[in-house]
């Protein structure tokens, strides 16, 4: 893999990073309401799983293929 191939997924890793972060702080914001709109908060929740199953996607390429 090329270095620049890899600082461009560990660019995306980081801004990935942030994302996964803000929907934790709006998540737990909105789980405090006591009128929450469930079908958002269920929303942003797939969100943030989605986001963290690309960060573990792209952290993969970044581990180099040995050969056995």
């Amino acid at each position: 893999m090329l270095k620049e191939e890899e600082h461009s997924i560990m660019r995306r890793i980081t801004e990935l990073g942030v994302e996964h972060r803000d929907l934790d702080r709006v998540i737990a914001a909105m789980s405090r309401q006591s009128h929450v709109d469930q079908l958002l908060l269920r929303r942003l929740k797939k969100r943030k799983l989605f986001i963290k199953d690309m960060i573990t996607k792209l952290r993969s390429l970044l581990i180099p293929d040995l050969d056995a």
